[in-house]
């Protein structure tokens, strides 16, 4: 017999991403985000949840745009320390010696180490309670040549994400 549980958030978000940014002054920053997802096709879009009082919240608004990167298991480490530490009281990305990239379409950083990078720019939110929900337009997609099938597409059974 099934019995009732707290209400709370029940789906297990996937994948586990870090969403990169930068500041009007140049400054760099990457978070963990625990909602992503797709929520176009065509023009094919993705959604990235941000709570208001994290660092990286103002550099997305202010920028108006983030690029979504695929994080291997292998970075592990890094991830779960990009995700509990701030921003906004270290150079956490020097902290962990996070190679970083220019974008090529927007002004953000893509996230070297990891195989997949999602540059996009921001088209629209909705606050959604805890999270501000920034709904971000795909202009260009990079992944490690590994990854790739015979036409060109993310295989993403070659992927071992975390």
């Amino acid at each position: 017999m099934k019995k009732d549980v707290a209400i709370s958030p029940c789906l297990q978000p996937a994948p586990n991403v870090l969403v990169s940014c930068r500041d009007g002054n140049g400054k760099n920053n990457a978070l963990a985000v625990a909602y992503c997802c797709n929520c176009s096709f065509d023009p094919p879009m993705v959604m990235v949840g941000i709570v208001p009082s994290r660092y990286s919240y103002a550099m997305v608004k202010e920028s108006g745009c983030f690029v979504v990167n695929l994080v291997p298991k292998s970075y592990g480490d890094t991830y779960y320390y990009l995700g509990s530490h701030s921003g906004r009281d270290e150079d956490k990305l020097k902290a962990k010696n996070v190679r970083m990239e220019e974008a090529e379409k927007i002004n953000a950083p893509i996230l070297a180490d990891c195989p997949v990078n999602i540059e996009c720019t921001v088209v629209d939110s909705i606050q959604t309670g805890s999270h501000e929900m920034f709904v971000g337009k795909i202009v260009a997609v990079h992944a490690d040549e590994e990854f790739l099938d015979e036409k060109g597409n993310i295989d993403f059974s070659k992927l071992d994400l975390l």
